[in-house]
């Protein structure tokens, strides 16, 4: 008989427990065969085809229900509904896990209850001409399907059409263990039907491998390795998944067991060690090369951003320079440069234009730089405000504190650049202002490498490694 049902709960609501039109499949049963809800037989057979009809049970009736709803259940998701059941009958299996697993049914268990069967009979059908599922089946009819089954999957291995051939595999298995889960643990027909399983799952487990189905390939040799534990197949498929999925250690312990299960097979062994090494080899090469890649794109957009920050930072020290030198007591609209270097100070001189349109250079007077001015980017030596080697000191010092409080605030970007302007004033008066070998180029050296280390330390915040790479390494040459 196929028919559609609603189960309903006998309340004001009419909560709907199953239905069978969710699973998109009718529900079966075959009359006479001793259905554990019994009651359903009567009922479906004073219906017609096509009618639809309401039943009210009492609870003397609905005692089962739990068990039959969750194996129905079981079945709409492909399962067995006697998968993991112990050898006993139904009822006693209920009792042993103290639960069906759903909520609802256990609560039906709890409390017996009437419950209200809604029915459409679809189809009353000929015993002979239906396909038998699994749970259906009798133990003989079960034992004369699985040769059929590992007949015709490897018919389809051999053409090449691993998914159906995997099906056929599984089915097999499904049947043997229902089988064996009749059997008590430890006779010999239930030694004997686990022998018979493994060939199967071994058939199976190579159909994965070749659709690249390699977790599902390791959690099946798993389970049979646990089983039997001198598989060398088992071991040897085991082995092909893990370095299939980049898991040189495990396979390379399931290749070692296979050598030591069988030592004619040591030659293949050793192939497959070599293999799975240059493999390992090459994918390391390409996972080196697309780490190098994406640290040279970060470091491209550091720099983007880096220099975008600083092309702000230059338009505004731009205006404050010329706001500043509207203020100053200059005549003629003259711009301060370097000019020489006189006892450890800087002689400053004016750039005016003559009529002739050409460049003079005089000495300015009466020049002044506030102590308090804001920190300017040095660009180039003819470029530097009028600032004496002591306020270009003082302005280091400055700088240098500014960053080391960015750093303990997290902004380690601002404070990059304070330290880099610092790391610039020491390189001008390394350069212009000291003897490079005389002790206040030391002494400024010393200024450095708190500066260059805690710029350092700010760029690995920001993930700038090679800034990092390159900085440090200018200062291993001085520093070692």
């Amino acid at each position: 008989l196929v028919f559609h049902f609603q189960t309903l709960l006998d309340n004001f609501e009419r909560t709907v427990i199953d239905d069978s039109r969710l699973a998109d499949r009718p529900a079966e049963i075959f009359v006479g065969r001793m259905f554990k809800m019994e009651i359903w037989e009567p009922m479906l057979m004073s219906m017609r085809v096509g009618e639809v009809a309401e039943f009210w049970c009492d609870a003397i009736h609905t005692g089962l229900y739990p068990i039959v709803s969750k194996g129905m259940r079981l079945i709409a998701q492909g399962k067995d509904p006697l998968e993991g059941q112990k050898h006993m009958c139904g009822m006693g299996n209920l009792f042993h896990y103290h639960s069906t697993g759903f909520p609802e049914l256990d609560e039906i268990m709890r409390n017996p209850q009437p419950l209200i069967f809604v029915m459409e009979l679809l189809q009353v059908g000929d015993p002979m001409s239906y396909h038998r599922e699994s749970w259906m089946m009798e133990k003989d009819e079960k034992l004369q399907k699985v040769p059929v089954l590992h007949m015709q999957g490897n018919v389809l291995v051999k053409q090449k059409q691993f998914r159906e051939a995997a099906s056929k595999y599984k089915e097999a298995v499904l049947l043997l263990k229902t089988v064996q889960s009749r059997e008590m643990p430890g006779d010999v027909d239930y030694i004997n039907l686990g022998r018979m399983i493994v060939p199967l799952e071994l058939n199976y487990c190579q159909c994965m491998l070749e659709l690249e189905q390699y977790y599902e390939v390791i959690e099946h040799t798993t389970e049979l390795l646990e089983k039997h534990k001198d598989c060398v197949k088992g071991y040897y498929k085991r082995a092909k998944a893990h370095a299939a999925v980049w898991n040189e250690k495990e396979a390379r312990r399931d290749f070692n067991m296979v050598a030591e299960l069988d030592i004619t097979l040591a030659a293949l062994v050793r192939r497959e060690m070599k293999a799975l090494s240059e493999r390992m080899k090459v994918k390391y090469t390409e996972e080196k090369e697309q780490y190098w890649n994406m640290l040279e794109n970060m470091e491209g957009n550091s720099k983007e951003e880096e220099e975008e920050i600083h092309d702000e930072e230059k338009k505004k020290r731009d205006k404050e320079r010329e706001k500043k030198q509207s203020d100053d007591d200059l005549e003629s609209g003259t711009t301060a440069t370097k000019a020489g270097e006189k006892n450890g100070s800087v002689e400053i001189k004016c750039v005016e234009k003559e009529e002739s349109g050409e460049e003079k250079v005089t000495p300015s007077e009466g020049f002044k730089e506030e102590e308090n001015s804001s920190v300017v980017k040095l660009y180039a030596c003819d470029k530097i405000e009028g600032k004496d080697w002591q306020q270009m000191l003082r302005l280091v010092m400055l700088l240098q504190d500014e960053g080391n409080f960015l750093i303990k605030e997290q902004r380690f970007q601002e404070a990059s650049a304070k330290f880099k302007e610092a790391l610039e004033y020491v390189d001008f008066l390394q350069n212009k202002q000291v003897d490079q070998h005389g002790e206040d180029w030391e002494s400024l050296e010393k200024v450095r490498l708190p500066l260059s280390l805690n710029l350092s330390q700010c760029m690995l915040e920001l993930k700038q490694y090679q800034e990092v790479v390159e900085l440090n390494g200018r200062l291993l040459k001085s520093h070692k």
